[in-house]
């Protein structure tokens, strides 16, 4: 039993599945110039680490480790790209304030908010949409659950956003 042989291909398979997890991700968001850069680093990494797997399949511990570090590597990819929180997000709140205290609050805390009146199952509500950077959205959401905890809360990743009270922010 080769640990070194082992470790490697774990690292190999750990730093590959990351990158290739976060080159998705940058994908999505329309990151066109640093997604390709990084799929050729993965790509490079992945052949290396495929070549080292089958030329020692003998040993079910190298496929195991493969394995192990693909796991671990979108797990650590998953967390990285939280911690980067790349993009906007929108907010959409269903609440029955029709004094509009929470569209009030948030303004003063600088989102742009735009309000519908809507009818519900249960009655009148209203429904906010919040648009907000991804690094925000948890605040926001405390927010919005301290000031109505009954609230329906959503939330959806916008690719393109134009005009209106954020415009300027947004492509700062």
């Amino acid at each position: 039993m080769n640990i070194g042989l082992i470790l490697q291909i774990f690292l190999i398979s750990f730093v590959y599945v990351t990158l290739s997890t976060i080159r998705l991700m940058l994908t999505m968001k329309g990151y066109r110039v640093l997604a390709p850069l990084i799929s050729m680093v993965e790509i490079v990494i992945y052949v290396t680490g495929l070549s080292i797997v089958m030329s020692s399949l003998d040993n079910p511990l190298n496929l195991a480790s493969y394995a192990i570090g693909y796991g671990v590597g979108i797990a650590l990819g998953i967390k990285i790209e939280d911690w980067l929180a790349l993009g906007y997000t929108m907010v959409t709140v269903m609440t029955s304030d029709s004094d509009n205290r929470m569209a009030e609050r948030l303004w003063e805390e600088g989102y742009g908010v735009t309000i519908i009146q809507a009818k519900g199952r249960q009655g009148n509500r209203v429904v906010l949409n919040v648009l907000a950077t991804r690094k925000k959205e948890r605040h926001l959401v405390s927010q919005i659950l301290e000031i109505d905890e009954k609230a329906f809360v959503f939330s959806s990743d916008p690719k393109y956003v134009h005009g209106g009270f954020w415009s300027k922010r947004v492509q700062k």
